[in-house]
């Protein structure tokens, strides 16, 4: 019998392989293009268009940064690119992730260590750098509960949590070209940030 296919086919011509995913394989524009293209919250946002995960790559850097002033251009790429597995795998919702288990995070561990490799960082990030990328990465999910996902401000707060120093930012769902477009420019800033400061990850 032939053995299941594991792999996808990028629109850039790679082929990631899912299950030992090589950083070779991986191409920023094959992300931004399939991340523009996933909508967070299954699609249970207001506007004309899905809140896309490109749309929330580029919040949660943006408040990564608001939270730490002085935070590094590579590790704002890394809150960038905090959902980089999702070009492939999709946005799952948090309680289906809890069903599907460790095999999921798993999978998802090694797609971000790929993503991250390719991109210059630590395949694991330091875990004061994880911390705060997750509170900024809850803080982002608070606002598009509230704004976009239909959730009251107490039925959001019983549920998420308010993060502490709430940091308000107007969301508005964007066209996945615009999004796309708009999380690319982001990539190329802090790239070049990046290379303006000489440092490698440290």
């Amino acid at each position: 019998m032939t053995a299941a296919r594991a792999w996808q086919r990028m629109l850039s011509g790679r082929r990631l392989d899912l299950l030992d995913p090589s950083p070779l394989d991986v191409e920023i524009e094959d992300i931004a293009l399939g991340l523009s293209r996933v909508a967070r919250w299954n699609g249970q946002t207001e506007g004309d268009w899905a809140y896309s995960v490109a749309q929330h790559s580029l919040l949660v850097e943006e408040l990564a940064g608001a939270i730490k002033k002085d935070l590094p251009a590579h590790w704002r790429l890394a809150a960038l690119l905090h959902d980089g597995p999702e070009y492939v795998v999709g946005d799952l919702i948090t309680p289906f992730k809890a069903a599907v288990g460790e095999d999921y995070k798993s999978l998802e561990r090694r797609l971000q260590g790929a993503v991250h490799l390719r991109f210059g960082l630590p395949a694991s990030l330091p875990e004061a750098v994880g911390k705060l990328i997750k509170r900024a990465d809850r803080m982002a999910a608070y606002l598009e509960a509230t704004q976009l996902a239909g959730f009251g401000e107490d039925e959001a707060k019983r549920i998420f949590g308010r993060p502490r120093n709430l940091i308000e930012v107007a969301l508005v769902s964007d066209k996945p070209e615009a999004a796309r477009r708009a999380f690319l420019a982001r990539f190329s800033a802090l790239s070049k940030q990046r290379l303006d400061a000489g440092r490698a990850p440290g």
